[in-house]
């Protein structure tokens, strides 16, 4: 028996339909939110929106407009808003009992459960889940203390273009300098390495992967290579924030064998590119490659319940009790929606869906390159996708990308932009799009896209 109602039940069904945004509404919460809100807020900054209400997706703003999202929260809502299989489940719970630190509870060891049944062959069977925190960060936080607790190293291995988070050991993993510079110092001996992207760097993809792991394997393995203590390697499977770069083949099971010939732990931070985002469970599938550590948060709440996870091999699990901790580790309504999200997916084939909807997507946008010189590259896995933009000299271009963003907007579609330079148009939508909104989507995505790169052109 199918779970829930199916996809092209759960949206807005006059989406998109947008008079001027923003609205009289909207531009009034906006403006309290500046006169009372941290000056840290930075979204509303890019697209002057006041959310109201959302279904599947697609979401309304405060005056009434309703949009098609193709950001979902910057990936949270992969089985979409307000998910009515997920929500019968929270109402349920919250009448109950809502924070249980980490005493059992069914909701807790079901979803551990299901985790253990979509892991990666390598950990499938052989799995132990620590949950953390509300954010992806205590994730990560968690899989460095890990790696050092079973090491005995302290130096870590990281990446160019990598985002991992706002905490102190998540920033300094992280490569951003300008986001992290203020915060200094952080952790001590954190070294980059490159990230495998044969597009930015010129290379073909084997000569791309070669180069990031004999520099990886330069910094375990030579003599001189700077990091004397090393205890982990760190690395999105698909680079999010860097504008989602996907690395050719090889090279996550090149990281693998060099992190087994040297005993130390390999982490792969799935906070963004997993549960279903990618097409399969999680990015790293692919490549039929396992980590020993694996960071989940974002989707895994199900319906945008701050919650997450780190899964990892039973062998790494030496902690003693209390040795990792955490307030917020029994959010049980986060943890039985990600249940109910989990069995969405599985009994919608949203997987399937992933896959044959993000080629149809990135189908339409390389016909859009055809066009245009400015569109230089098209990429992702499923609906985990970016469109990287340059000007007329090959240099990125951040500012048309954010053109299109605003345009996108002022049309009733709603995307976003990643990348060292902000000059990739990035994808995340819910895995529930059906191809109708996603059709209706890219008309007007290639129209504006369109429309803008010949007016940059001629402005040249």
């Amino acid at each position: 028996m199918t779970t829930g109602p199916p996809i092209d039940e759960l949206h807005f069904a006059d989406a998109p339909s947008v008079d001027a945004v923003p609205g009289p509404q909207t531009q009034a919460l906006l403006e309290k939110q500046r006169e009372i809100d941290s000056s840290a807020v930075a979204y509303p900054e890019d697209i002057p929106i006041a959310f109201e209400d959302g279904k599947g997706a697609t979401v309304r703003d405060a005056d009434g407009n309703t949009y098609i999202d193709l950001f979902a929260g910057i990936g949270v809502l992969n089985v979409g808003h307000a998910n009515p299989y997920v929500l019968e489940a929270v109402h349920e719970q919250a009448d109950k009992f809502v924070h249980t630190v980490d005493f059992p509870t069914e909701a807790r060891l079901e979803l551990i459960e299901k985790l253990d049944e979509i892991a990666p062959d390598g950990l499938q069977g052989q799995n132990k889940v620590v949950f953390g925190g509300p954010t992806g960060s205590d994730a990560i936080e968690a899989s460095i203390k890990l790696a050092k607790y079973n090491t005995g190293g302290d130096g870590l291995i990281a990446f160019r273009g990598a985002y991992h988070g706002a905490t102190t050991g998540a920033m300094s993993v992280t490569s951003n300098k300008a986001f992290k510079e203020r915060y200094t110092p952080l952790l001590p001996d954190v070294v980059h390495a490159p990230y495998p992207d044969p597009f930015r760097q010129d290379k073909s993809p084997d000569e791309a992967v070669n180069h990031a792991l004999e520099e990886v394997q330069a910094i375990v393995e030579d003599p001189y290579g700077g990091l004397a203590n090393p205890a982990g390697i760190i690395v999105e499977p698909i680079q999010g924030e860097g504008g989602i770069v996907t690395p050719p083949e090889g090279f996550l099971q090149g990281l693998r064998d060099i992190a087994d010939d040297n005993d130390v732990v390999l982490v792969f931070d799935e906070i963004q590119s997993g549960l279903g985002r990618t097409g399969k469970w999680w990015a790293s599938d692919w490549e039929g490659v396992a980590p020993d550590a694996m960071t989940s948060a974002k989707a895994l709440g199900g319906v945008g319940f701050p919650l997450s996870a780190t899964m990892y091999h039973e062998d790494l699990d030496t902690w003693g009790s209390g040795d990792h901790a955490g307030t917020y580790r029994g959010h049980v309504v986060g943890m039985r929606a990600g249940i109910r999200a989990i069995e969405y997916i599985q009994d919608h084939d949203l997987l399937a869906h992933a896959r044959d909807l993000g080629e149809y997507i990135r189908g339409r946008l390389r016909e859009a390159a055809a066009e245009t010189d400015r569109l230089a590259d098209v990429r992702g896995k499923g609906l985990f996708i970016g469109a990287e933009f340059i000007d007329t000299d090959g240099h990125p271009d951040g500012d048309l990308v954010d053109a299109i963003q605003q345009y996108c907007f002022e049309r009733g579609v709603l995307v976003w932009t990643a990348g060292r330079h902000g000059n990739v148009l990035r994808l995340l939508p819910p895995l529930v799009l059906t191809h109708e909104l996603a059709e209706t989507a890219l008309d007007i995505i290639v129209a504006v896209i369109e429309e803008l790169t010949a007016e940059a052109t001629q402005t040249v």
